[in-house]
């Protein structure tokens, strides 16, 4: 499938649906504490996205019965939020969000630290999130996509880390998930070449 080039009016569209959810899940990261269940989260959620434009993206996609999905410590992804999730202190929960605002979707994630968390916890945090600023600086025309996955992972494995190899970032639009497909791991100058209309406008985040 062909990557879908984005005219300069579409991508504001796209900006703004992921401010939407930048502005969800940033309401979100302070209420999340001890004692917290990820249904919790789950509603005070819903209750946020009550109050902005659009409808959340998740819920109902493929019969999923959720507005988020919360993965706690070694969940990689897509866990469902329940009532007997309990978070407990030094824990970590990740907050995948959607939304769909004007035919167009914006989807992201924060890693949350629910209390005090320990020291190797929080050197997982800091490098992935610097392994995500790297990667976003490799979007450049002219760069290929494996620069962008070498960038995340060479970042990762150097600080005694490892990458996810199972699953795959992915392109968004008018579809929740679209071309490209992005790995955490890759070789330099490898695979498709970025281009102006979809790489990232670095100076919108």
């Amino acid at each position: 499938m062909a990557i879908q080039l984005r005219s300069a009016a579409e991508l504001e569209k796209m900006y703004r649906a992921g401010q939407v959810v930048y502005e969800v899940l940033n309401a979100l990261r302070p209420q999340v504490k001890p004692g917290l269940t990820t249904m919790d989260l789950e509603h005070l959620a819903e209750d946020i996205i009550a109050k902005r434009p659009g409808k959340a993206a998740f819920k109902g996609y493929r019969g999923y019965p959720c507005v988020l999905c919360t993965s706690v410590n070694s969940e990689i992804v897509h866990g469902i939020p329940s009532p007997k999730r309990k978070l407990r202190e030094g824990d970590i929960v990740s907050i995948d969000f959607g939304m769909e605002v004007e035919g167009y979707f914006g989807d992201s994630a924060v890693t949350v630290p629910v209390g005090h968390i320990s020291p190797e916890l929080h050197k997982l945090l800091d490098v992935t999130r610097e392994s995500l600023d790297r990667a976003i600086d490799k979007m450049r025309p002219g760069n290929r996509l494996g620069d962008v996955g070498h960038a995340v992972q060479s970042w990762v494995e150097q600080h005694g880390f490892s990458v996810v190899r199972e699953f795959v970032g992915h392109g968004i639009g008018t579809k929740m998930h679209d071309e490209p497909n992005l790995r955490t791991m890759g070789n330099r100058g490898a695979a498709r070449v970025c281009r102006k209309a979809w790489s990232l406008p670095s100076n919108r985040w």
